[in-house]
């Protein structure tokens, strides 16, 4: 019951970001506007991270599974993609280094932040 629950609130806070996104028309992503509304119950204390941590514990050990749509996507999309070949992989590219720096720089922040506090 504890897992539903859980799971409930996960689904209902991207439910909340798709209506969200869906009512005012908006280039952002349902889900990323869900997630926006989670971090922003986490960080405000609306939602405590007991709350759903058995769910995102597994939701993350199997992170891998969710891309598997996406590689299928862009496979199927092969046609589409021929001449553009250089730009895709710049894009992969770039988008990678720089989501590997703002990881890098949020940890440096988190570790700080907590070294601070002890």
């Amino acid at each position: 019951m504890k897992t539903l629950r859980q799971l409930g609130i996960i689904l209902i806070v991207c439910l909340l970001g798709e209506s969200i996104h869906s009512f005012f028309k908006l280039n952002i992503p349902g889900n990323v506007i869900g997630m926006l509304i989670l971090f922003l119950c986490l960080f405000t204390g609306i939602i405590k991270v007991n709350m759903i941590d058995h769910v995102s514990k597994f939701l993350l050990d199997h992170l891998a599974f969710f891309f598997i749509p996406a590689g299928v996507g862009i496979i199927s999309c092969m046609p589409i993609l021929s001449g553009k070949w250089i730009a895709f992989l710049s894009v992969c590219l770039i988008s990678t280094v720089i989501i590997i720096a703002v990881t890098g720089w949020t940890i440096q922040l988190y570790v700080r932040r907590v070294g601070k506090n002890e």
